[in-house]
């Protein structure tokens, strides 16, 4: 599974304005929207279904990275977002550190695959520093689609 096989290229921010989990994580569902991957009217349904993901444990994984997921009825396949913050948001991240590389993920109910891969992916991939800083520090989302689709061929 590549990640741009889930990541709508307009789903991509190279400069998140939230300041704290829950407003990116609304930030990060505008993105599905404004994508058409997701309706306007389920988008504060998704927002709540993730927060509630948020209270079993963060999904702040470590070393600047988050990836806030969940499962609902709104969509019929995996879609993501992505998006990266010059200057970090608290996300009550494992290491206590901030975050500024985020996947955002949804999936149906019924899937558990494709969600599990998807994830296992996304970790896999940035387990390398260099790749997570190329997209922290991207100036643009042309960038970010770039990097991303360089390093989903290099490590297919």
């Amino acid at each position: 599974m590549r990640i741009l096989d889930f990541l709508n290229e307009k789903a991509v921010s190279a400069d998140l304005k939230s300041q704290d989990k829950n407003s990116v994580i609304k930030e990060l569902t505008d993105l599905l929207v404004k994508s058409g991957q997701l309706k306007t009217k389920d988008k504060d349904a998704v927002v709540k279904i993730l927060l509630n993901r948020e209270t079993l444990g963060s999904t702040g994984i470590g070393q600047g990275v988050a990836i806030p997921h969940g499962k609902c009825e709104y969509v019929s396949e995996l879609i993501g977002a992505f998006g990266a913050s010059k200057s970090g948001i608290k996300f009550d991240s494992l290491d206590g550190e901030p975050a500024y590389v985020f996947f955002l993920l949804l999936a149906p109910i019924e899937s558990s695959g494709p969600h599990l891969k998807a994830l296992a992916r996304i970790s896999k991939l940035l387990k390398d520093k260099y790749f997570r800083d190329t997209l922290k520090n991207a100036d643009n989302e042309k960038m970010l689609i770039k990097v991303i689709k360089e390093e989903d061929q290099r490590r297919a």
